[in-house]
């Protein structure tokens, strides 16, 4: 059963992508199994980047099963734009395949974000106003409309106007907005349904049957792991389940069916939005850190917050989904520093903690415990092998490893395909 999950280690944004993209080669197929078009991967090769937001990383190869599983949130506007998109870059699409019972975004899920976020002011989640709330909201009320409800026109026509007539009372009441129009929203999406009904199948059945083919099946996983809705900084966190746990319910697969578990992290640790960060740099030294590593937002643009290695979130990342190994992206970031900290526990209240505390007022008064180690003050990001690290990189590395308790397998030196090393096998 080779079926590995690629997951963010961390408060997202880890560089999964480019990962994601390295291992596809490898496989038959790649299975996004949750969230929306609120995250991104951006992926480099040779002189072309791609930023993709819903479509899983291994629609750059072409003989590449590309699964939008069930557990997404689906904009058909925004696949839309993401298929043309590719298309204008010479990359073809006939690969693709979604799920007929994902979920999808609605005009009223993307108004209703934005009007909520807007109305909490300083107390505000954060959130990309994209809709996925909204419409994981709906799914677990049991009034959403799933993919395959779009070519069933009697069908989505009574179920649209049934949340119309509540989502606009909203609307209009509390948020004193204007309402949506029925027809309007029917002939955009009934449009949609037939450009996209060509990819549409039962997600589960095609991952299912490619791993007991003993195909190797990759699992891509959304934002990361400290936005896990159960798991995460709640409430700022996002509304899915980014660990691999999230992969059964999202693509359809039994716990059994999974071998491997692979977390990626940064060399450092950034969030985006509101919420705690203990090991936060609020100063030149972070701003340097976003310079360096384009610290911004592909779905957003926002600018991401910086700081050192976090270990006890990755040691909580590592004990949730069952990591048996991590992918260390953007070391080169570091290549100028000459001291460079990893925070190996926390401080509350003069008390010493090693595990993750779930309690957000709790984590919000942690202090990081530092441990300083040298830099190593060269360029790596030319470095083919792991063995062509500085010494003091690779000792930065080890010490990584010896703190999380698992194998590092993949080390990643720059955006560009070519600047990712091997150093274990992952499936």
């Amino acid at each position: 059963m080779p079926a590995l999950v690629v997951l963010g280690a961390q408060w997202g944004d880890e560089g999964k992508g480019k990962i994601i993209d390295y291992l596809a080669e490898q496989a038959s197929m790649v299975v996004r199994y949750q969230g929306g078009n609120n995250a991104g991967h951006t992926v480099v090769v040779g002189d072309k980047e791609y930023k993709l937001h819903l479509i899983p990383s291994g629609i750059l190869y072409h003989d590449k099963i590309c699964v939008i599983g069930n557990g997404v949130v689906v904009d058909p506007a925004v696949l839309l734009q993401e298929l043309q998109y590719l298309w204008d870059k010479g990359i073809k699409t006939d690969n693709l395949r979604i799920s007929a019972n994902a979920h999808v975004i609605m005009p009223y899920h993307r108004l209703l974000d934005k009007l909520e976020e807007e109305s909490k002011g300083q107390d505000k989640i954060g959130t990309t106003g994209r809709g996925i709330g909204p419409a994981y909201m709906d799914k677990v009320a049991r009034v959403g409309i799933r993919i395959m409800d779009l070519f069933d026109k009697e069908e989505f026509a009574a179920k649209l106007q049934a949340n119309l007539a509540i989502k606009n009372k909203i609307i209009e009441k509390v948020y004193a907005a204007q309402p949506l129009q029925m027809e309007e929203i029917l002939a955009e999406y009934l449009a949609y349904a037939q450009t996209i009904k060509k990819y549409v199948a039962d997600g589960s059945l095609l991952v299912n049957q490619a791993i007991d083919k003993e195909e190797k099946v990759l699992f891509e996983g959304a934002q990361g792991t400290l936005l896990d809705l159960d798991h995460g900084t709640y409430p700022y966190v996002t509304s899915s389940h980014p660990i691999a746990g999230g992969v059964c319910t999202g693509a359809g697969v039994g716990p059994t069916r999974i071998k491997r578990a692979l977390g990626v992290v940064k060399a450092y640790t950034t969030r985006v939005g509101e919420g705690p960060f203990p090991t936060e740099l609020k100063d030149q030294l972070g701003d340097t850190i976003r310079q360096e590593g384009h610290e911004f937002g592909t779905t957003t643009g926002r600018p991401r917050r910086c700081g050192w290695l976090d270990i006890v979130m990755l040691r909580y990342a590592v004990r949730l989904s069952g990591l048996d190994s991590i992918a260390v992206t953007k070391l080169d970031v570091l290549d100028k520093l000459t001291t460079i900290k990893i925070c190996t526990a926390y401080r509350y209240q003069g008390e010493i903690l090693n595990h993750f505390p779930t309690n957000l007022k709790v984590l919000k008064e942690c202090e990081p415990v530092y441990e300083e180690v040298a830099g190593w003050e060269e360029d790596t990001s030319k470095c083919k092998q792991y063995e062509d690290l500085p010494q003091k990189a690779k000792d930065y590395l080890a010490r990584m490893k010896e703190l999380c308790g698992v194998e590092i397998n993949i080390v990643s030196v720059g955006p560009n395909r070519e600047q990712t090393m091997l150093v274990h096998d992952c499936y």
